[in-house]
């Protein structure tokens, strides 16, 4: 079956991707595999990450493409399979799936939305910063070490408190956007 997906060159895209295990916190234990293949994919295909949050069973990211590119689902496709070869080597294979000779560490699908304009990409960023206030990992979305939050509060583009309580984000700068 083949999927209806939007391909704008040169798009901003925000994306969920799971792993076939839901629960098993795979992503943050090999945070350094997950970082590792997507510098390598980034050195061979640029992609820009306008922001990103890892999650122990699933990530979101928003990537700007480069001029004249749209295939974004080779990159993840890419970055899948690199960080899958890393780490099958040393975490068990769910045992039907090892029985059907399947070693999926990635759900096959993923979410992707085309951001159309600055207010859609803000509502995103805004989104994935807070996630894991969301799912209940940490009471400030500060407190949570895989996100692009930190960036963002690096280079005053947001406050130190965002995400503190749901209404924090209101106090974001309309021209929070990074370069």
């Amino acid at each position: 079956m083949r999927y209806r997906r939007i391909h704008v060159a040169g798009g901003t895209y925000f994306f969920t991707v799971n792993l076939a295990q839901r629960r098993s916190g795979l992503l943050v234990r090999h945070i350094d595999d997950l970082r590792t293949a997507i510098r390598e994919v980034k050195a061979r295909h640029p992609f820009l990450i306008v922001a990103m949050v890892v999650l122990p069973d699933h990530l979101h990211a928003i990537w700007r493409l480069p001029e004249g590119d749209a295939n974004y689902a080779m990159r993840w496709s890419l970055i899948k399979a690199a960080f899958s070869r890393r780490v099958e080597k040393g975490e068990s294979i769910d045992p039907s799936r090892k029985k059907k000779h399947e070693r999926r560490v990635w759900q096959r699908r993923y979410w992707e939305h085309w951001i159309r304009d600055e207010n859609d990409l803000r509502r995103h960023v805004d989104y994935i910063h807070y996630n894991p206030v969301k799912h209940g990992w940490v009471q400030r979305a500060v407190d949570w070490q895989y996100s692009t939050l930190h960036r963002y509060i690096e280079r005053g583009l947001v406050p130190t408190h965002w995400g503190s309580n749901p209404s924090a984000h209101d106090d974001v700068d309309a021209g929070w956007m990074p370069d």
